[in-house]
Formats: structure tokens, C-alpha cells, sequence
């Protein structure tokens, strides 16, 4: 049992827990949830621990932490357990010649929290490939296979993510995926494009994608290197913000009256997607900014990335994160919201009024 679990996150911070269960199987899985709900234990399940934010103090219930591996490719089909690590099942779907996933390579955590996050990188997001999850009902006891149109994905988010991490949500247990075996998935990120010297819209050999968008993701300090304190993070700490369609033009005038540039945008399905790294540098965070914390600041190569530099806490990266978004916000009048999941911790109340 791991004494603390900073052990099992990315982070590398987070107190102890009361108990810890390690489960290998999908059974294992649901027998362990189950046996904690009838004892009204909270429960905190643990993939890779890529998305977590543990308080120093820990959490006050036990931890499932779910280690199964198995990745099976049949045709263009493939099965992971939730505990897989995903970049393992993108190495595994590339090396078959199938195409879909390769630009979400260089991902840390596993393959469970994929569609919990409806996790996303340079213009693919997992629902585009999804074919069917696995889940433990928690409120009746039964596993079923379910279609992707029921879990509500959306940006960055599902009906399987929950405020609260202890909440009674239905358990991933194993993904599929249906993908292709006729090249990448269109390459739609213009840095990506760039790299690859193709249009935006054209597909490649999986493998090139693949491995430019690693090159890409080390050279921003997201792909997880135990040496390299920028990579001591939850990868990106906040979700691009999504500002209404009937706001968008007065909120990008200003910003453009403000800094004397366009921000970046993008069409979403509730209005228009800002750079979140574009708005942090604008509001005057650079790359290593810590606000005089000595445990923690921004990435050294990407400011959208809060990092433990080693002696970090949970306490002190979140008064850093606080400082950023309301930065933004006293800047931009955009909010910041975070990706992650606060276990035992939240965010400290904004210093101004946030809407």
C-alpha cells in the first residue's frame, strides 16, 4: 500500500489514504466499489493519477486503484481495460497500422478517464473514435456495455465527471474504440500541420503523427519524464474557456483593445473557444512564474502547465493557480476553470466576482 498518494499522481502530491485496494481485473473493479459503497466508505478511484489533485491531508476513504493492462486488437477494433496506460494503448493501435488516436500520444493517465474527460489534443478528442464503454452501475450492482451517446460528451467533460470525486458515478471498466485503417485521423491542429508539411485536413501514416506529436508535447513539457520538474503536473491545469456566442465579439474586442492582438479562437458548440496559455501569458504570467512560492510554479515551457518543482503542495499550487485565474479574469474578464479533479482541496475563492 503506498503510504501517500503522492505516490500514484502525477502531480506528486497528496496525503495519505485510509485504505487502498489494487485491482487488476474488471471484476476486482466492481467487487471492491461495491463492497466500499455497502460500507458507506467514500472511494477514490486512481488510473494513472494524471488528473488528480490530492489534498496534503490526503483522503479520508479508500482508494481503488485500477492496474489491469489489457489491450486486445481485433480488425479495426480494440478493447483496453480501464487501468491500461494510454499512451501503451496509442503505441499499440499505431503499431497495427490503425489510425484515429495518434494525436492523442504523449497523454498521461490511463485509458479509463478518456471518456470521463473526453480527453482531447491538436484537434481530435476520444468521442470522435469511441465506440462503446464498459461501466459498473454503482446504484444498481450491474456491467453493461454502453454507446457513447449516453455519456454526454463534451468538451473536456461527461456525464461520468462528477464534482465531487467521491460521488456515487457509474466505474469505467474497459473502452473500445473503432478506428481506421486508412491513415490518421485529418490532421486539424495548424502546429501539427506544420510539423507534418501537410495541409490542415490531410491524413498521414499514423506513425509520423504519432511521433511529431510526442516531439511536440516533450518540447512543451507534457510528456511525463521523472528528471524534468516540468512534467511534475496534471498536464494542462485549466480547460480553454468557452465564452457564449452572444458575448464572444465584445470579450474579443476587448481583449484585442487590451493587448493590442487577436487571441486565437475557435468554433465550439456552446460559442467561442479562447486559448487559455494565450490569455495567462497576456495577463502576465510567464513561463516559470510562481508568484514567489518556492515549491511550485508555471512550466518552464508551457503555461498552461502548473508544476511541483519538488517540494511543492497542494496548498501552494492552488494559491498559484487562484493568482492565474484571477489574473485572467482581472484582465480579461474571461474565468478559468480547472481541468483536474480536487480531491479533499478546492480552488481558494476568487478575489473578484467571477460570472
Amino acid at each position: 500500500m503506498p503510504e501517500l498518494l503522492s505516490e500514484l499522481t502525477t502531480l506528486r502530491l497528496g496525503g495519505p489514504a485510509r485504505g487502498y485496494l489494487r485491482c487488476g481485473t474488471a471484476a476486482q473493479v466492481a467487487e471492491a466499489v461495491a463492497r466500499c459503497d455497502a460500507a458507506s466508505e467514500p472511494v477514490l478511484l486512481v488510473g494513472g493519477g494524471s488528473n488528480l489533485v490530492v489534498a496534503d491531508d490526503g483522503f479520508a476513504g479508500t482508494v481503488v486503484h485500477l492496474t489491469g493492462a489489457d489491450v486486445a486488437i481485433d480488425g479495426t477494433t480494440v478493447t483496453a481495460a480501464a487501468g491500461a496506460t494510454w499512451d501503451d494503448v496509442v503505441a499499440a493501435t499505431v503499431d497495427a497500422g490503425l489510425g484515429g488516436l495518434e494525436c492523442l500520444s504523449g497523454i498521461p493517465g490511463s485509458a479509463g478517464a478518456t471518456p470521463v474527460q473526453n480527453v482531447g489534443a491538436y484537434g481530435v478528442e476520444v468521442s470522435a473514435w469511441l465506440d462503446a464503454v464498459q461501466l459498473y452501475h454503482r446504484a444498481t450492482g450491474e456491467t453493461a456495455w454502453v454507446a457513447p451517446e449516453s455519456l454526454g460528451l463534451r468538451y473536456r467533460t461527461s456525464r461520468l465527471k462528477t464534482p465531487d470525486p467521491t460521488a456515487q458515478a457509474d466505474v469505467v471498466l474497459a473502452v473500445r474504440f473503432a478506428l481506421s485503417a486508412e491513415g490518421s485521423a485529418p490532421i486539424r491542429y495548424g502546429e501539427l500541420a506544420r510539423a507534418l508539411g501537410v495541409d490542415p485536413g490531410a491524413t498521414v501514416d499514423p506513425r509520423a503523427a504519432r511521433e511529431h506529436v510526442l516531439a511536440l508535447r516533450r518540447g512543451k513539457g507534457m510528456v511525463l519524464d521523472p528528471a524534468d520538474h516540468d512534467t511534475w503536473s496534471v498536464g494542462s491545469f485549466f480547460t480553454n474557456p468557452v465564452v457564449p456566442q452572444d458575448r464572444a465579439g465584445a470579450v474579443v474586442e476587448a481583449i484585442t483593445a487590451a493587448t493590442g492582438e487577436g487571441p486565437p479562437q475557435y468554433p465550439a458548440p456552446d460559442g467561442v473557444k479562447l486559448s487559455a496559455g494565450w490569455l495567462i501569458e497576456r495577463a502576465g504570467f510567464a513561463k516559470g512564474f510562481s508568484g514567489g512560492r518556492a515549491g511550485v510554479s508555471l512550466s518552464t515551457k508551457h503555461t498552461l502547465a502548473l508544476t511541483n518543482r519538488g517540494s511543492g503542495t497542494a496548498a501552494e499550487l492552488l494559491s498559484l493557480a487562484a493568482e492565474v485565474r484571477d489574473g485572467v479574469f482581472a484582465r480579461f474578464g474571461v474565468e478559468l476553470r480547472p481541468e483536474p479533479v480536487l480531491v479533499g482541496t478546492e480552488l481558494p475563492a476568487p478575489t473578484g466576482r467571477i460570472h
